[in-house]
């Protein structure tokens, strides 16, 4: 759709998997280790910081990006869709 994604981009003290600043979008991929909940409170926290900057945080599974990979595109086209509407 055009837009240009960043990946492992600092974002104040945290690194976003994948960052788009025109879409204030900030895509996570999340492994087996984010089972972990201490692993799940930092993702929280994360997600909260980034909120609070007025970032959008998707986050995806590995397996959801490997087994149900049209989802999560057409997830992301979904919140492009809905953010472009808002323009």
């Amino acid at each position: 759709m055009g837009y240009d994604f960043h990946r492992q981009k600092p974002i104040g003290f945290y690194i976003a998997d994948f960052f788009c600043n025109q879409l204030k979008l900030v895509i996570e991929l999340d492994g087996i280790t984010h089972h972990d909940l201490s692993v799940q409170y930092k993702d929280a926290k994360k997600t909260a910081y980034l909120e609070g900057k007025g970032i959008t945080v998707l986050r995806f599974t590995d397996e959801e990006v490997i087994d149900e990979t049209e989802k999560v595109l057409l997830a992301i086209e979904k919140y492009i869709e809905e953010f472009e509407g808002v323009k």
